[in-house]
């Protein structure tokens, strides 16, 4: 069961005006924040994660908004909690320990709300489905598409990369560049992974934004419109300790687009996803930090980059496992990293010195994933292509040739 309750007054006394507290000749300490002043945030997170583990609610030390009790399990955004437990008995139980210490809360119908996204169950297949309509509307409507869609695009990026041109036309600045980036960011980080590469891309230049850049940001909204109604599907397996990675690269993706003297031209590109329990639960796409000089060490670099996310993923699920009567660590997990590039896999699997002379200058950087992958039993396994899904984090999708495509 899932509920969401809104903290109404968590701090007692936090509330008053600067004129209600004048007092001339005199300096009066302040025993109590107030609302609205610089440390009021800060001191008010603080009285939260107190009162929750009185009550039980331990804070994870990998996500400090995350706190996991016996058998409640609680996540919280500002002011907003959400409560997980299997019998909705146990969530009433802590909603009135927290009341009892001080903490006030509002309880909400269901958590569809939950900071914007809204979860729909299909009534067929029993699939949970994850959307940002409201989102989705504020973009298009920033953009000035909401008159009408004369050109809907079925793909969120063109099939070529997007460049820097610095000698393109100057932008039109008929939106605020950086706050439609700022919401896509949002929206491609929780319920649309389809756009991740293409937000990724048109974030680039938010501070050098062209005319060409602001019509990918307005392909990205029509690609939106077109399927606005849709979002993240959940469908998980029976196997809840299956935690899969797919870590893909691009090598010097730009090279041939842009100017040749460029160095950020021949960046390579990572992409993952990772999922547990066949639902993804975290999703990357960005530019290596370090030239890569050739496809085997751009792959490599990506495994290691997916592999530092991975492994705090197994550790929050052991940390969660005694919420849900799970008991696991991470040895019995069922961990595996799928990569499609052969060499790269090879020399993921080897531990000095038998790295060959031209992948040592990044294989010696990258060998800690190595050890920590022999250390916790994660498997390799070597995965087509076609098959990857990191794919689409390093590369724009597919042209779709459905009879919808040219509307």
């Amino acid at each position: 069961m899932i509920y969401c309750h809104d903290i109404l007054g968590a701090i007692p006394g936090n509330c008053g005006t600067e004129a209600d507290f004048k007092l001339d000749g005199k300096v009066m300490k302040l025993k109590k924040t107030l609302y609205g002043l610089r440390q009021s945030p800060c001191a008010f997170w603080k009285y939260l994660v107190e009162k929750m583990e009185i009550c039980g609610l331990k804070q994870s030390q990998l996500d400090p908004c995350l706190f996991v009790g016996a058998k409640v399990i609680a996540i919280s955004y500002v002011d907003d909690l959400i409560f997980w437990s299997r019998d909705e008995k146990d969530i009433h139980d802590v909603a009135m320990k927290l009341r009892d210490v001080g903490v006030d809360l509002e309880q909400e119908t269901d958590a569809a709300g939950f900071l914007g996204i809204r979860m729909e169950r299909d009534p067929v297949t029993g699939l949970l489905e994850m959307k940002q309509e409201g989102l989705i509307a504020r973009v298009i409507e920033a953009m000035g598409l909401d008159a009408g869609m004369i050109n809907p695009k079925w793909t969120p990026a063109e099939a070529a990369p997007l460049v820097k041109d610095s000698e393109g036309a100057p932008a039109t600045g008929a939106f605020s560049y950086s706050s439609v980036v700022g919401m896509l960011l949002y929206l491609s980080g929780h319920t649309r992974p389809d756009i991740a590469y293409a937000v990724n891309c048109a974030a680039r230049y938010m501070f050098c934004s062209k005319k060409s850049h602001e019509e990918a940001l307005k392909r990205i909204g029509r690609y939106l419109k077109a399927t606005s109604t849709r979002g993240l599907v959940i469908n998980p397996t029976s196997d809840v300790l299956k935690i899969d990675a797919y870590p893909d690269a691009d090598f010097a993706g730009m090279y041939g687009y842009e100017k040749h003297d460029d160095p950020s031209c021949v960046k390579s590109r990572t992409g993952f996803v990772i999922t547990v329990a066949n639902c993804p639960v975290l999703w990357q796409s960005k530019l290596q930090t370090e030239t890569a000089t050739s496809t085997m060490e751009a792959e490599v670099v990506a495994i290691a980059h997916c592999a530092r996310e991975l492994i705090p993923i197994m550790q929050m699920v052991e940390f969660l496992g005694p919420a849900v009567n799970l008991p696991v660590d991470i040895t019995s997990m069922h961990v595996c990293i799928h990569e499609d590039n052969a060499g790269a896999l090879i020399l993921a699997d080897t531990l000095p010195p038998q790295y060959t002379p031209r992948s040592k200058h990044y294989h010696i950087k990258t060998i800690w994933f190595q050890e920590l992958i022999k250390k916790l039993k994660i498997k390799l396994q070597k995965i087509e292509t076609v098959e990857q899904l990191g794919d689409i984090f390093t590369k724009a999708l597919p042209h779709c040739t459905s009879s919808q495509d040219g509307i």
